[in-house]
């Protein structure tokens, strides 16, 4: 084995980059219960680092970690780690080192990890936290699941209409529970409603003297309590937030959405698109083989079932492939053109859908686009395959090949926009349930087209 001193992790231009080499040292660290070490191995990691190394290792590997690193977990961790391993972390967290962790964590990190976690896992972190921590806890734990008031965090720092510069620059000096991060100052009436946002760079660049309405930022976003979290993220997208106050039914302030938080919603809600439109629902590398078998398996049977479709439209013309053997050869390159084609008209629809740029006032003119589109393609492609068919097989084949393959074109970027559109105005995830349908008719379509083409010319 090598000296653990030659394989200290490098860190780079501050950035530190979790390699190989470096899971070995640190294994090799608890191995020996050199904790002395391991500590000095993990000082310069990021969180979100030691998050990546608990998911790298197994399961006896991580408890032996968790158990020799002790009172120095960072709650952070508990943040940055995969959904899927959360529980099993904590249950291996001893309830004075949970309570430590957990106490460091801003509340809307707290609600987070909340979330995911089964009821007896729940009830360990509420214990964990002090009775105001605990209470809002609670409290936000009592608003409709991805919603803002689960996104926001409590701590928010706010100002009286009537306040000075100077006011608050004080305010925030000897305030001893600021949070740790904020971009404004939330200036409220006094009923604690929000009526503006001031910048910390406006109140830092002007006068002591200066009202604070007179700095307050001319845009301004108020979110609802009980919004969407996907709608909070669009507006933050849509309108370049930093952050924005989160009001109840009354109208008053209750927290703070940060654009950090924002994000997280964006980045969530792109990477489900994308598992989705694969059939497949959200998992992690540290799934079980059960647990992943229950979630691909029912998208699974319905490809089965489109898959039959097809094959029963086949069947119909089983005479005519049994005298013209090439029509077996070619008719998988029909499908598969129409069903690529199909699947770059939904990919785009439902992105469109998602950020909310695909709307009533602009449908038709994007299925038209999406046709004109399959036409064109459709077109150039019928060309190339029906002079490869005249070469190798017969002018009349080529030309059977050349218009089903323009026809499967163009219902692909049809079925492809329309699709999507139909199942979100039936409030069906298009991103979800679209590629089954698409691939569906394009299949169809495609086998009808040239088969039945072929049937019609060559019989």
């Amino acid at each position: 084995m090598a000296e653990l001193g030659d394989i200290q992790p490098d860190i780079e231009d501050e950035v530190y980059e979790l390699t190989r080499r470096d899971v070995s040292a640190l294994l090799a660290a608890v191995e020996l219960g050199d904790r002395t070490l391991l500590l000095e191995l993990m000082e310069p990691m990021h969180a979100a680092d030691i998050a990546d190394l608990l998911e790298q290792v197994s399961s006896s590997e991580r408890r032996a970690l968790i158990e020799l690193y002790g009172v120095e977990f960072d709650g952070e961790i508990l943040s940055e780690l995969d959904e899927s391993l959360r529980e099993e972390v904590i249950a291996d967290l001893r309830p004075e080192v949970l309570a430590e962790a957990v106490r460091e964590l801003e509340s809307d990190d707290v609600v987070d990890l909340l979330e995911d976690l089964d009821a007896p896992q729940q009830e360990a972190i509420f214990e964990a936290l002090d009775d105001a921590d605990e209470m809002v806890a609670r409290q936000a734990m009592s608003y409709p699941e991805d919603s803002a008031g689960r996104l926001m965090q409590r701590e928010v720092v706010a100002a009286p209409e009537h306040w000075s510069v100077g006011d608050a620059i004080d305010f925030m000096r000897n305030s001893e529970d600021l949070p740790e991060q904020f971009y404004h100052v939330v200036l409220v009436d006094p009923r604690m409603r929000p009526i503006g946002n001031i910048t910390l760079g406006r109140i830092m660049g002007a006068p002591r003297a200066q009202p604070l309405s007179e700095l307050v930022e001319e845009l301004f976003e108020v979110i609802p309590v009980e919004q969407d979290e996907e709608d909070v993220a669009y507006a933050f997208k849509q309108y370049h937030l930093i952050s924005a106050p989160v009001v109840d039914d009354e109208g008053r302030l209750v927290g703070v959405i940060t654009i950090d938080d924002a994000m997280i919603v964006l980045d969530e809600e792109h990477e489900e698109d994308i598992l989705r439109l694969a059939g497949v629902s959200e998992g992690s590398l540290t799934d079980r083989v059960i647990n992943t078998t229950k979630r691909r398996f029912p998208w699974l049977a319905v490809n089965l079932v489109t898959a039959i479709l097809a094959s029963l439209v086949i069947a119909q013309f089983d005479t005519v492939i049994s005298d013209f053997v090439a029509l077996a050869v070619l008719m998988p390159i029909v499908a598969s053109m129409g069903g690529n084609a199909g699947t770059q008209s939904l990919t785009v629809a439902v992105r469109a859908i998602a950020t909310k740029d695909l709307t009533g006032s602009n449908v038709w003119r994007v299925i038209r686009r999406e046709v004109l589109v399959g036409a064109v393609n459709g077109l150039i492609f019928a060309v190339v395959m029906g002079a490869v068919c005249v070469f190798f097989f017969s002018p009349v084949l080529g030309g059977v090949i050349a218009a089903a393959m323009v026809i499967n074109m163009v219902v692909a970027g049809l079925a492809g926009t329309v699709i999507p559109v139909l199942l979100e105005k039936m409030g069906i995830d298009p991103a979800l349930a679209s590629g089954a349908f698409v691939t569906t008719v394009t299949d169809v379509v495609g086998f009808f087209a040239f088969l039945g083409l072929a049937a019609w010319v060559l019989i």
